[in-house]
């Protein structure tokens, strides 16, 4: 199973790419961000962002998106422009006829953590080495990767493999 995570907003729109393998792992495939011009109107950077998605999906065929949902404590105008962003990431990946889920940012962080609360560097600690990488990618681009391996395990079964590694 191919899975592409997203982070979704409007100045910073993270993605990563991974392999859910037989044995229990995961396989890093790819993750980056999408940088729409700054200033902007938000149209024409939702609409940068519908075609930089687009484009990630034509070339790294995922079969499944898992996507992060909003989170509480925004204030409304950040919610409302991180809704659109949601709102084209969902319409990119069904014009894609790919199945959304999507996950609560708490749970992500557990899944990946082992702590629902984690911080942004615990979580993108946890992705690098979950993923093998040498170094630790751009933090939205990190939280798409999170979002995707808390699909490809499920939240406990992830949050077992965090919590092994954290003893380690």
């Amino acid at each position: 199973m191919r899975i592409l995570g997203i982070d979704p907003g409007t100045r910073y729109f993270g993605y990563g790419v991974i392999e859910r393998l037989p044995e229990g792992r995961v396989r890093y495939i790819e993750c980056g961000v999408l940088e729409p011009k700054r200033g902007a109107e938000l149209a024409e950077r939702l609409a940068e962002i519908s075609r930089g998605l687009a484009e990630v999906i034509a070339e790294l065929a995922p079969t499944v998106v898992a996507v992060e949902g909003v989170f509480h404590g925004v204030n409304a105008r950040s919610a409302l422009q991180l809704g659109h962003s949601r709102g084209v990431a969902l319409a990119t990946a069904g014009a894609a006829s790919l199945l959304v889920h999507e996950y609560a940012p708490s749970t992500v962080k557990k899944a990946v953590a082992g702590n629902g609360a984690a911080t942004k560097d615990q979580v993108q600690a946890m992705v690098r080495a979950l993923c093998g990488l040498k170094r630790a990618p751009k933090l939205d681009a990190s939280d798409a990767l999170a979002v995707a391996i808390c699909h490809a395990f499920g939240a406990k079964v992830a949050g077992a493999i965090a919590a092994r590694m954290l003893r380690r």
